[in-house]
């Protein structure tokens, strides 16, 4: 089994902007679908729980040596993460590359109840590692208006055949 341990990449990878908008939109999803390729490249996805977004962008993620998503991610690791905010009809498509990380000073510095809950052996249990999302993009949908007027426009344009209108926004933020 190879271990890969992170070194910090130097901001100049990615614009401060663009990483700043990335954490903004995802910060309060806790529990993005983490989809990755199986070894016959078939799509698995499953709920993770998003620990932090650092000032990279990367997107740090808890998992154990034993999971299937840890071994899949050696060979192939192009991954799509999906946030959902439905109350807020928030939406974010993030692609990147996975990173497994063994550094038991990171897993410690971010160690925290819900994690110890997952694992209660704490963080010197030799299973504990680290999974780090290097964004190359993100696409977002993001609507500007309340849960009501957005309700009310969906209900016009069904009953007119115009399109709903709607303060929302569609947009790429490139992270390369």
């Amino acid at each position: 089994m190879e271990f890969h341990l992170h070194e910090d990449n130097p901001m100049s990878t990615h614009h401060a902007a663009e990483v700043a908008k990335l954490a903004e939109k995802v910060k309060h999803v806790r529990f993005p679908m983490f989809t990755w390729q199986d070894p016959h490249g078939h799509l698995l996805s499953q709920p993770m729980t998003q620990q932090q977004v650092d000032d990279e962008g990367g997107i740090w993620f808890y998992t154990s040596t034993l999971t299937a998503l840890w071994e899949c991610i050696a060979h192939r690791p192009q991954v799509n993460l999906g946030f959902a905010d439905n109350d807020n009809s928030l939406y974010v498509s993030v692609s990147g590359t996975a990173e497994r990380v063994v550094d038991r000073e990171r897993i410690r510095a971010m160690w925290n109840t819900a994690v110890q809950a997952w694992f209660p052996a704490g963080p010197e249990d030799e299973h504990v590692v680290l999974i780090r999302v290097d964004p190359h993009s993100a696409e977002y949908w993001d609507s500007n208006d309340s849960k009501m007027v957005r309700i009310f426009a969906m209900a016009k344009a069904a009953i007119t055949g115009d399109k709903p209108d709607l303060d929302s926004e569609h947009k790429t933020i490139r992270l390369e």
